[in-house]
Protein backbone atom coordinates (compact mmCIF):
# COMPACT_ATOMS: atom_id res chain seq x y z
CA UNK A 1 0.00 0.00 0.00
CA UNK A 2 1.30 3.42 -0.90
CA UNK A 3 1.86 5.49 2.21
CA UNK A 4 -0.34 8.51 2.89
CA UNK A 5 1.01 12.01 2.20
CA UNK A 6 3.10 13.49 4.97
CA UNK A 7 0.75 16.49 5.15
CA UNK A 8 -2.18 14.26 6.12
CA UNK A 9 -0.16 12.60 8.86
CA UNK A 10 0.95 16.00 10.16
CA UNK A 11 -2.63 17.28 10.14
CA UNK A 12 -3.77 14.27 12.16
CA UNK A 13 -0.92 14.69 14.66
CA UNK A 14 -1.75 18.38 15.17
CA UNK A 15 -5.44 17.71 15.79
CA UNK A 16 -4.88 14.63 17.96
CA UNK A 17 -2.39 16.46 20.16
CA UNK A 18 -4.67 19.48 20.66
CA UNK A 19 -7.95 17.52 20.83
CA UNK A 20 -9.44 20.28 18.69
CA UNK A 21 -9.53 21.15 14.98
CA UNK A 22 -9.96 24.84 15.72
CA UNK A 23 -7.10 25.04 18.23
CA UNK A 24 -4.76 23.01 16.01
CA UNK A 25 -5.59 25.27 13.06
CA UNK A 26 -4.95 28.45 15.05
CA UNK A 27 -1.63 27.18 16.41
CA UNK A 28 -0.31 26.18 13.01
CA UNK A 29 -1.71 28.94 10.80
CA UNK A 30 -4.00 26.77 8.66
CA UNK A 31 -7.75 26.40 8.28
CA UNK A 32 -9.83 24.06 10.40
CA UNK A 33 -11.69 22.88 7.32
CA UNK A 34 -8.39 21.99 5.64
CA UNK A 35 -7.32 19.95 8.66
CA UNK A 36 -10.70 18.20 8.72
CA UNK A 37 -10.41 17.24 5.06
CA UNK A 38 -6.84 15.99 5.52
CA UNK A 39 -7.77 13.80 8.50
CA UNK A 40 -10.84 12.45 6.69
CA UNK A 41 -8.68 11.59 3.68
CA UNK A 42 -6.14 9.85 5.92
CA UNK A 43 -8.87 7.76 7.58
CA UNK A 44 -10.21 6.73 4.18
CA UNK A 45 -6.75 5.70 3.00
CA UNK A 46 -6.13 3.63 6.11
CA UNK A 47 -9.66 2.28 6.39
CA UNK A 48 -9.87 3.02 10.11
CA UNK A 49 -11.28 5.83 12.24
CA UNK A 50 -8.51 7.79 13.96
CA UNK A 51 -10.55 10.46 15.75
CA UNK A 52 -13.87 10.37 17.54
CA UNK A 53 -15.70 13.61 16.85
CA UNK A 54 -18.68 15.20 18.56
CA UNK A 55 -20.02 18.73 18.36
CA UNK A 56 -18.04 19.60 21.48
CA UNK A 57 -14.95 17.40 21.54
CA UNK A 58 -12.34 15.53 19.54
CA UNK A 59 -10.44 12.54 20.94
CA UNK A 60 -8.17 9.93 19.34
CA UNK A 61 -9.44 6.38 19.05
CA UNK A 62 -7.22 3.51 20.21
CA UNK A 63 -5.82 3.28 16.69
CA UNK A 64 -5.35 7.04 16.65
CA UNK A 65 -3.45 6.99 19.95
CA UNK A 66 -1.11 4.28 18.69
CA UNK A 67 -0.46 6.23 15.51
CA UNK A 68 0.10 9.48 17.44
CA UNK A 69 2.64 7.77 19.73
CA UNK A 70 4.70 6.76 16.69
CA UNK A 71 4.26 9.99 14.77
CA UNK A 72 5.21 12.40 17.56
CA UNK A 73 8.87 11.34 17.87
CA UNK A 74 9.10 10.92 14.09
CA UNK A 75 8.00 14.50 13.47
CA UNK A 76 10.33 15.57 16.26
CA UNK A 77 13.25 14.05 14.36
CA UNK A 78 12.12 15.70 11.13
CA UNK A 79 11.93 19.04 12.93
CA UNK A 80 15.40 18.53 14.38
CA UNK A 81 16.78 17.77 10.92
CA UNK A 82 15.24 20.96 9.52
CA UNK A 83 16.61 22.92 12.49
CA UNK A 84 20.10 21.65 11.67
CA UNK A 85 19.70 22.89 8.11
CA UNK A 86 18.63 26.29 9.42
CA UNK A 87 21.54 26.36 11.86
CA UNK A 88 23.93 25.66 9.00
CA UNK A 89 22.86 29.07 7.69
CA UNK A 90 23.75 30.59 11.03
CA UNK A 91 20.21 30.92 12.40
CA UNK A 92 18.08 29.07 14.94
CA UNK A 93 14.53 28.92 13.64
CA UNK A 94 11.25 27.15 14.20
CA UNK A 95 8.68 26.53 16.93
CA UNK A 96 9.41 25.96 20.59
CA UNK A 97 6.47 24.78 22.76
CA UNK A 98 6.83 24.76 26.56
CA UNK A 99 4.28 23.64 29.15
CA UNK A 100 4.62 25.19 32.61
CA UNK A 101 2.51 25.96 35.70
CA UNK A 102 1.47 29.56 36.23
CA UNK A 103 3.99 30.45 39.00
CA UNK A 104 6.87 29.19 36.86
CA UNK A 105 5.57 31.19 33.88
CA UNK A 106 5.16 34.42 35.84
CA UNK A 107 8.18 34.25 38.13
CA UNK A 108 10.81 32.44 36.07
CA UNK A 109 9.99 32.26 32.34
CA UNK A 110 8.49 35.72 31.83
CA UNK A 111 11.73 37.58 32.65
CA UNK A 112 13.59 35.44 30.08
CA UNK A 113 11.24 35.66 27.10
CA UNK A 114 12.07 39.12 25.77
CA UNK A 115 15.85 38.69 25.77
CA UNK A 116 15.64 35.17 24.34
CA UNK A 117 13.43 36.19 21.41
CA UNK A 118 15.62 39.21 20.76
CA UNK A 119 18.62 36.87 20.50
CA UNK A 120 16.70 34.39 18.33
CA UNK A 121 14.12 36.32 16.31
CA UNK A 122 13.29 33.36 14.04
CA UNK A 123 12.10 31.18 16.94
CA UNK A 124 8.32 31.00 17.43
CA UNK A 125 7.88 30.51 21.18
CA UNK A 126 4.63 29.18 22.63
CA UNK A 127 4.20 28.82 26.39
CA UNK A 128 1.10 27.09 27.74
CA UNK A 129 0.26 27.59 31.42
CA UNK A 130 -1.12 24.39 32.95
CA UNK A 131 -1.02 23.25 36.56
CA UNK A 132 -1.66 19.52 36.17
CA UNK A 133 0.80 16.84 35.12
CA UNK A 134 1.15 16.62 31.34
CA UNK A 135 2.67 14.03 29.03
CA UNK A 136 4.67 16.58 27.07
CA UNK A 137 5.54 14.13 24.29
CA UNK A 138 1.96 13.06 23.64
CA UNK A 139 0.71 16.65 23.94
CA UNK A 140 3.25 17.90 21.39
CA UNK A 141 5.46 20.02 23.66
CA UNK A 142 9.22 20.28 23.24
CA UNK A 143 9.76 20.76 26.98
CA UNK A 144 8.00 21.26 30.27
CA UNK A 145 8.70 23.06 33.52
CA UNK A 146 8.06 21.47 36.91
CA UNK A 147 9.72 21.27 40.30
CA UNK A 148 12.21 18.47 40.95
CA UNK A 149 9.90 16.20 42.97
CA UNK A 150 7.48 16.04 40.01
CA UNK A 151 9.96 14.96 37.32
CA UNK A 152 10.05 11.49 35.78
CA UNK A 153 13.38 9.65 35.86
CA UNK A 154 13.67 9.46 32.06
CA UNK A 155 13.79 13.23 31.65
CA UNK A 156 16.77 15.53 31.18
CA UNK A 157 16.40 18.40 33.65
CA UNK A 158 18.02 21.84 33.48
CA UNK A 159 17.74 24.32 36.40
CA UNK A 160 15.89 27.45 35.35
CA UNK A 161 16.81 29.72 38.22
CA UNK A 162 17.88 30.06 41.81
CA UNK A 163 16.24 28.83 44.98
CA UNK A 164 12.68 29.80 45.86
CA UNK A 165 10.67 30.01 49.03
CA UNK A 166 7.07 29.49 50.05
CA UNK A 167 5.89 31.89 52.76
CA UNK A 168 2.75 32.62 54.77
CA UNK A 169 1.43 36.17 54.83
CA UNK A 170 -1.50 38.05 56.29
CA UNK A 171 -2.72 41.62 56.23
CA UNK A 172 -2.15 43.78 59.33
CA UNK A 173 -5.93 44.00 59.81
CA UNK A 174 -6.29 40.20 59.67
CA UNK A 175 -3.56 39.75 62.28
CA UNK A 176 -5.19 42.36 64.51
CA UNK A 177 -8.49 40.45 64.34
CA UNK A 178 -7.25 36.84 64.53
CA UNK A 179 -3.79 37.03 66.07
CA UNK A 180 -0.30 36.22 64.83
CA UNK A 181 0.32 32.47 64.36
CA UNK A 182 3.59 31.37 65.99
CA UNK A 183 3.40 27.70 64.92
CA UNK A 184 1.98 26.11 61.73
CA UNK A 185 -0.75 24.38 63.73
CA UNK A 186 -1.91 27.83 64.90
CA UNK A 187 -3.34 28.24 61.39
CA UNK A 188 -5.93 25.56 62.11
CA UNK A 189 -9.14 27.26 63.14
CA UNK A 190 -8.06 30.59 61.61
CA UNK A 191 -9.30 31.83 58.21
CA UNK A 192 -6.98 30.80 55.36
CA UNK A 193 -7.05 31.17 51.59
CA UNK A 194 -6.76 27.74 50.01
CA UNK A 195 -5.65 26.51 46.60
CA UNK A 196 -7.53 23.79 44.76
CA UNK A 197 -6.43 22.67 41.30
CA UNK A 198 -8.90 21.97 38.51
CA UNK A 199 -8.33 18.25 39.15
CA UNK A 200 -9.84 18.69 42.61
CA UNK A 201 -6.53 18.28 44.46
CA UNK A 202 -6.00 20.75 47.31
CA UNK A 203 -2.36 20.54 48.50
CA UNK A 204 -1.61 20.77 52.20
CA UNK A 205 0.67 23.54 53.44
CA UNK A 206 4.11 22.10 54.13
CA UNK A 207 6.51 23.49 56.72
CA UNK A 208 9.98 22.44 57.86
CA UNK A 209 12.23 23.32 60.77
CA UNK A 210 15.34 21.55 62.10
CA UNK A 211 14.71 18.57 59.85
CA UNK A 212 11.10 18.17 60.97
CA UNK A 213 8.47 18.33 58.20
CA UNK A 214 4.94 19.29 59.16
CA UNK A 215 1.89 19.42 56.89
CA UNK A 216 -1.33 21.19 57.78
CA UNK A 217 -4.60 21.58 55.86
CA UNK A 218 -6.26 24.71 57.20
CA UNK A 219 -9.74 25.76 56.18
CA UNK A 220 -11.10 29.13 55.28
CA UNK A 221 -13.70 31.23 53.53
CA UNK A 222 -12.06 31.18 50.08
CA UNK A 223 -10.71 28.40 47.88
CA UNK A 224 -9.55 29.22 44.34
CA UNK A 225 -6.88 28.39 41.76
CA UNK A 226 -6.63 32.04 40.70
CA UNK A 227 -3.42 33.62 41.97
CA UNK A 228 -4.62 37.21 41.35
CA UNK A 229 -7.77 36.48 43.36
CA UNK A 230 -5.75 34.91 46.19
CA UNK A 231 -3.49 37.96 46.30
CA UNK A 232 -6.37 40.43 46.35
CA UNK A 233 -8.12 38.44 49.07
CA UNK A 234 -4.95 38.41 51.19
CA UNK A 235 -4.62 42.18 50.87
CA UNK A 236 -8.30 42.56 51.80
CA UNK A 237 -7.79 40.54 54.99
CA UNK A 238 -9.89 37.54 53.94
CA UNK A 239 -7.38 35.04 55.31
CA UNK A 240 -3.78 33.93 55.74
CA UNK A 241 -2.15 32.96 52.47
CA UNK A 242 0.71 30.55 51.62
CA UNK A 243 2.42 31.48 48.37
CA UNK A 244 5.75 32.04 46.61
CA UNK A 245 7.76 34.76 48.30
CA UNK A 246 8.33 36.54 44.99
CA UNK A 247 4.60 37.30 44.70
CA UNK A 248 4.51 39.22 47.98
CA UNK A 249 8.00 40.48 48.83
CA UNK A 250 7.32 44.04 47.61
CA UNK A 251 3.98 44.14 49.48
CA UNK A 252 5.73 42.93 52.65
CA UNK A 253 8.36 45.65 52.24
CA UNK A 254 5.56 48.22 51.89
CA UNK A 255 3.84 46.94 55.05
CA UNK A 256 0.65 45.94 53.23
CA UNK A 257 1.26 42.29 54.15
CA UNK A 258 3.12 40.73 57.08
CA UNK A 259 5.33 37.66 56.57
CA UNK A 260 4.75 34.94 59.16
CA UNK A 261 6.34 31.70 60.40
CA UNK A 262 9.70 32.53 58.79
CA UNK A 263 11.56 29.90 60.80
CA UNK A 264 9.26 27.22 59.33
CA UNK A 265 9.66 28.19 55.64
CA UNK A 266 13.13 27.29 54.27
CA UNK A 267 14.05 27.78 50.64
CA UNK A 268 14.03 24.97 48.06
CA UNK A 269 15.42 24.46 44.52
CA UNK A 270 13.63 26.38 41.78
CA UNK A 271 11.81 24.81 38.84
CA UNK A 272 13.51 22.72 36.18
CA UNK A 273 13.15 22.78 32.42
CA UNK A 274 12.82 19.16 31.30
CA UNK A 275 12.60 17.16 28.07
CA UNK A 276 12.79 13.46 27.13
CA UNK A 277 16.25 11.94 27.40
CA UNK A 278 15.68 9.55 24.49
CA UNK A 279 15.27 12.15 21.79
CA UNK A 280 17.46 14.87 20.33
CA UNK A 281 16.54 18.36 21.48
CA UNK A 282 15.43 20.48 18.49
CA UNK A 283 17.41 23.59 17.63
CA UNK A 284 15.14 26.16 19.34
CA UNK A 285 15.11 24.10 22.54
CA UNK A 286 18.90 23.72 22.51
CA UNK A 287 19.18 27.48 22.01
CA UNK A 288 16.85 28.10 24.95
CA UNK A 289 18.82 25.71 27.18
CA UNK A 290 22.09 27.47 26.27
CA UNK A 291 20.44 30.84 26.92
CA UNK A 292 19.22 29.73 30.36
CA UNK A 293 22.63 28.36 31.32
CA UNK A 294 24.41 31.52 30.21
CA UNK A 295 21.91 33.67 32.11
CA UNK A 296 22.43 31.62 35.29
CA UNK A 297 26.21 31.92 35.01
CA UNK A 298 25.88 35.68 34.53
CA UNK A 299 23.53 36.06 37.49
CA UNK A 300 25.77 33.99 39.76
CA UNK A 301 28.81 36.04 38.76
CA UNK A 302 26.91 39.25 39.52
CA UNK A 303 26.27 38.06 43.09
CA UNK A 304 29.95 37.40 43.81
Amino acid sequence: MKGPPLAELQAFAWVAAQRSFRRAAALNGVSASGLSQAVRSLEERLGVRLLNRTTRSVAPTDAGLRLLERLTPAFGEIGAALDQVAESRGAVAGPLRINAPEPAVELVLAPLVGDFLEAHPQVRLEIVSEAGFVDIVRAGFDAGVRWEESLALDMVAVPLGGRQRYVVVGSPDLIARHGRPEHPEDLLGRPCIRLRFASGFAPAWEFERAGRVLKVAPEGPLTTNSIPLQLRAALDGVGYWATFEAYVQDLVAEGRLVQLLDDWTPSFPGPMLYYPSGRQAPGPLRAFIDFVRERRIRDLAARV
